[in-house]
């Protein structure tokens, strides 16, 4: 079974997947930093100051704070703020990843033309002389 296991690691499909989630991990924390650091400033300055981050609708008549970090710590809120952050995340990394696929299928697309559009290399000389020879005989026969 451990043999089995060393097996199945070692393939190059495990770690094609090991790797992509990595560099996914990573990506996923610049679009975060992106969101958060840049985007969402940009939309606060739009909106005069307006912080979607802590947006939330109390739960509870405990809940006093105006911030959301200190509303959870006093009890159940409902933090939509929160959410419209992580979704808007979520629209920018689909469409990083789409413009991405999309390049890398033009890419592809302009490879592909390249080699049909190249010319067929000729054949080898001694193809080349079978063929000659090939032609002398019908012409004779």
């Amino acid at each position: 079974m451990l043999n089995e296991f060393k097996e199945f690691i070692a393939r190059g499909n495990v770690m094609d997947l090991a790797v992509g989630i990595i560099i996914g991990g990573a990506f996923t924390l610049i679009v975060n930093s992106l969101v958060s650091d840049i985007i969402m400033p940009v939309i606060g300055a739009f909106t005069r100051g307006l912080d979607f981050s802590n947006f939330f609708l109390p739960l509870s008549n405990t809940v006093t704070a105006t911030s959301l970090a200190a509303a959870r710590e006093q009890g159940a809120v409902f933090a939509y703020g929160h959410f419209l952050t992580v979704v808007l995340n979520f629209l920018i990394l689909a469409w990083i990843v789409f413009l991405l696929v999309k390049a890398v299928n033009k890419m592809r697309a302009s490879l592909e033309k390249q080699k049909n559009e190249e010319p067929a290399a000729p054949p080898p000389v001694d193809v080349q002389l079978l063929t000659e020879i090939r032609d002398l005989l019908k012409q004779r026969a």
